[in-house]
């Protein structure tokens, strides 16, 4: 397939899991990309995959960070007309323990650092007549669980931005559509759950980042055309 040729993809949370493996997966069907992270792992992940991608340290809740990432992108490849927000952090405790400090920093990483690269996008997107935006959120922002706060409100946050963002830009042919990955495979998933998957989860594991990756990319390509604020579940039916 080649589902991403001539376009121009940006991955943020790229240095491991799911980012990693949509920047490698676009690539192999034809785009280009440009990863970013605060690991500047990401650096060697770019070289492997070649001439198709470029990676740049960058802190998602930087606002002006995202306008050099934009630049480097129209540089390097051109108009980025895909956007993958998976930049975040967990973030626990109840909203009795937890700092004010604490809480606006969590916001700042995991719903503005979203808002700002919608935003840095947008005009490359309304330039080449639409494009593609996925929000990584989380199953957390589809239930309620006791001392998850933190990561909760600010994945809840990213939902309703999606929904409203789909409609507001749905005139300019920009999609934007939400994922929620349940217990996946990444450097953040806690170790308990991965101990015991085979009793927790539905389907007896955990997935893969590439299965959660694969999602993502196809919301990014033209086959989801006509998927704008759609919510996909990830999680083996843990929460359906």
């Amino acid at each position: 397939m080649n589902r991403f040729k001539d376009k121009v993809a940006i991955v943020s949370g790229a240095a491991s899991g799911m980012g990693e493996m949509e920047a490698r997966l676009i690539a192999a069907e034809g785009g280009r990309v440009v990863l970013t992270d605060v690991n500047e792992a990401g650096e060697a992940i770019a070289r492997d995959i070649g001439d198709a991608a470029v990676f740049m340290k960058h802190d998602v809740s930087d606002e002006a960070g995202w306008t050099r990432v934009v630049d480097l992108a129209r540089e390097r490849f051109g108009p980025p007309t895909v956007l993958i927000n998976n930049g975040g952090v967990g973030a626990y405790g109840g909203i009795h323990e937890i700092e004010t400090d604490y809480m606006r920093e969590i916001m700042e990483i995991n719903f503005m650092g979203s808002f700002f690269g919608i935003r840095a996008v947008l005009p490359s997107m309304r330039e080449k007549g639409g494009g593609a935006i996925v929000n990584i959120s989380s199953g957390l922002a589809t239930t309620s669980l006791a001392g998850y706060f933190p990561v909760g409100a600010s994945k809840w946050a990213v939902r309703g931005m999606t929904r409203l963002a789909a409609k507001d830009l749905a005139g300019f042919n920009v999609r934007v559509n939400t994922v929620f990955p349940g217990a996946i495979d990444t450097p953040s998933l806690v170790q308990s759950v991965r101990d015991n998957a085979a009793t927790m989860m539905p389907m007896g594991r955990v997935g893969s980042s590439e299965e959660c990756a694969r999602v993502v990319v196809f919301l990014c390509s033209d086959e989801a055309s006509y998927m704008s604020g759609a919510e996909v579940m990830v999680d083996g039916a843990l929460l359906c």
